[in-house]
């Protein structure tokens, strides 16, 4: 239980954090890359013996796939940071949570690796899914519609704003979804730590890359600030995973128990902390998307959670 506690914090130390950004005029997307610098070396720390990468063929599908998944990894990570910044915590979690459903649909349809019968109410959890992310992002725009002070403004900035929870919703949905697969395929248990690594590798990479593009072709400046913030983020981006892949270990790798639970936990802990340190208040509409957030999750996973 304590993997499944330290999991659900770290996760809600990340929104956190990305929300902090723009107070400490942190570059988010530089404080991304540098943050996949120390995911790596955190991973590195907490694996018992560094000899096993001498194993790795770096060459083979399974190896390059999963530092091709660093790619997505940085495209989440700048999705979700600017939804935490632009429109709310509560926003950027209720969205990252919810793609639950992405991986659930990819697991009954496309890989075949469900371990139950969905009914009728387990579909109806999904949908239900889809209609609390509606209700985060139409909130989300009637709020800055009344901060606005010109009247030609509120327009543009609600079609942002209701993009950037759908996106972080995509995004989020279809990394864990590769997570789950790449995983499973080409990595024995006990290799959960060496499969982060590379795939933290990888966002290293293509992530260094922009960032020299950046840098000296657009002429942006690098600062110290960022560079601190992004090694500060990647502990907890790392150790959010590395416990919750301990987590359902522990659970027998109940899935759909395992994290329906740890989305509830992350929606509720991240919403009263956003409200405790950055006073964000929760409307009707967070109010009711929190609240559909939470039946759609039971009603996807009811049987696991002895309903």
């Amino acid at each position: 239980m304590i993997n499944f506690i330290l999991s659900v914090l770290f996760t809600v130390a990340l929104y956190l954090i990305m929300r902090a950004y723009p107070r400490y005029k942190v570059n988010s997307f530089h404080a991304i890359v540098f943050n996949y610098y120390s995911c790596v070396l955190t991973g590195i720390v907490l694996t018992p013996d560094v000899g096993v990468f001498q194993n790795v063929k770096w060459d083979s599908t399974g190896t390059l796939l999963t530092l091709s998944l660093g790619t997505m990894f940085v495209i989440a990570f700048m999705l979700i940071g600017l939804t935490a910044q632009k429109v709310s915590v509560t926003a950027a979690s209720l969205a990252g949570n919810m793609s639950l459903v992405i991986p659930v649909l990819f697991g009954l349809f496309v890989f075949k690796n469900n371990n139950k019968d969905f009914t009728f109410l387990n579909y109806s959890g999904l949908i239900l899914a889809l209609a609390a992310l509606a209700l985060g992002a139409m909130q989300t725009s009637k709020n800055k519609e009344i901060a606005a002070n010109k009247p030609a403004e509120p327009v543009k900035v609600s079609k942002l704003l209701w993009l950037l929870p759908v996106l972080t919703f995509l995004g989020s949905g279809t990394n864990n979804t590769l997570i789950n697969y790449l995983s499973v395929t080409f990595y024995p248990p006990g290799q959960t730590t060496v499969f982060m690594i590379i795939a933290c590798t990888g966002a290293v990479l293509i992530g260094t890359l922009l960032l020299i593009y950046k840098i000296v072709i657009v002429k942006e400046k690098l600062e110290l600030r960022s560079v601190i913030g992004g090694l500060v983020l990647g502990i907890p981006n790392f150790l959010y995973l590395y416990f919750l892949l301990h987590a359902l270990s522990a659970f027998g790798n109940s899935a759909a128990y395992v994290f329906p639970v740890y989305n509830i936990l992350t929606m509720l802990v991240s919403s009263f902390t956003a409200w405790a340190i950055y006073k964000e208040k929760l409307n009707n509409y967070n109010r009711l998307g929190l609240a559909v957030a939470v039946a759609a999750i039971i009603l996807i996973s009811y049987q696991e959670l002895g309903f």
